[in-house]
């Protein structure tokens, strides 16, 4: 996350944004919206859970995190997040795992989007493990968060099915490989109508930058986008984060190939159904990028084509 400016106060008055998060009003009205709202949003939720600011505004895409203290003087932390779909449930999952292997939740206001968490160190992320490391404690952090999932998570199959259905109807002319579109589109068919692809809580986003060192534990999970569904969906973040160090290893396809069977082999998942899974979020992750250029009737921005690029790599590396 980045760093911004401090508030010494709860009056909403006092909240000047940085220049990050204000950035983001750039993004679309909703998020305009958003950002207008949030000194107000911010200021309100430290006068009424009793919270004495304690630190720098910090901030990732599409939340803001405030050091606090409680009334009974312990650390925490207020996040503020987007109101998109994939958060909506975010306090939910959180609340399921009650700190085994995730950031424990203190409290909660779900229509806010306001989460009060203990405190880890924003500062040292799994990011600063070596990779193939990394991708061992991920997999040992699975085997506590991969539980059943609550009645009220909305399943995997309902987003992968609308996912899909963009992807199948993107031009021949996109630029990723047409085998790997059809191959992600029957991949994920067949996934869709299999029972075991729901019923599991799954965070869906645990990479390197959100695995935090805490002090009750080495690290823990935070900021999850939680579903109901299949505990081999969750492998692919760790393939494509710190990419850069994957091509500077001059072995795209081994250092892919390493990490995934880290993460395949300590977790005990099944390496075909996990592999099945990565080629569609991989191919799934590429043609949002497309879609998201074409929806805005532009070409493909400089970062766009980089995960173009690093998505098509990587679903092709974890094939034999």
């Amino acid at each position: 996350m980045s760093g911004a400016r401090r508030s010494s106060g709860r009056a909403s008055r006092s909240w000047r944004l940085p220049d990050g998060v204000l950035g983001m009003a750039a993004r679309g009205p909703d998020w305009a919206s958003w950002v207008d709202r949030l000194p107000a949003t911010i200021g309100a939720l430290t006068e009424e859970w009793q919270l004495a600011v304690d630190g720098w505004l910090l901030h990732g895409y599409c939340s803001v995190v405030v050091p606090v203290r409680t009334v009974d003087g312990g650390s925490a932390v207020l996040k503020v997040g987007f109101p998109d779909e994939e958060t909506a449930h975010e306090a939910l999952g959180l609340d399921t795992w009650d700190g085994d292997g995730a950031v424990r939740l203190f409290r909660a206001d779900p229509r806010r989007r306001a989460l009060l968490l203990e405190r880890l160190d924003p500062h040292t992320t799994l990011r600063s493990v070596p990779a193939v490391e990394a991708c061992v404690v991920v997999a040992g952090l699975y085997r506590r968060l991969h539980v059943p999932a609550p009645r009220r998570l909305r399943p995997l199959t309902a987003y992968v099915e609308r996912w899909t259905a963009a992807l199948a109807g993107l031009p021949r002319s996109a630029p990723i490989p047409r085998r790997l579109v059809e191959q992600a589109t029957a991949l994920a068919a067949e996934l869709v109508s299999d029972p075991g692809s729901v019923g599991t809580l799954v965070h869906t986003d645990l990479h390197g930058d959100n695995v935090l060192a805490a002090t009750r534990e080495p690290w823990l999970a935070i900021d999850p986008k939680p579903v109901s569904g299949d505990p081999h969906y969750e492998p692919a973040p760790m393939l494509w984060n710190r990419w850069d160090e994957v091509v500077a290893s001059g072995d795209v396809r081994g250092e892919v190939r390493r990490r995934f069977h880290a993460l395949v082999d300590a977790a005990g998942l099944d390496e075909d159904r996990a592999r099945d899974w990565a080629v569609v979020r991989m191919v799934l992750n590429a043609g949002a990028a497309v879609e998201d250029a074409r929806s805005a009737d532009r070409v493909l921005t400089s970062d766009e084509r980089d995960r173009v690029t690093r998505c098509v790599a990587a679903a092709k590396a974890v094939q034999d």
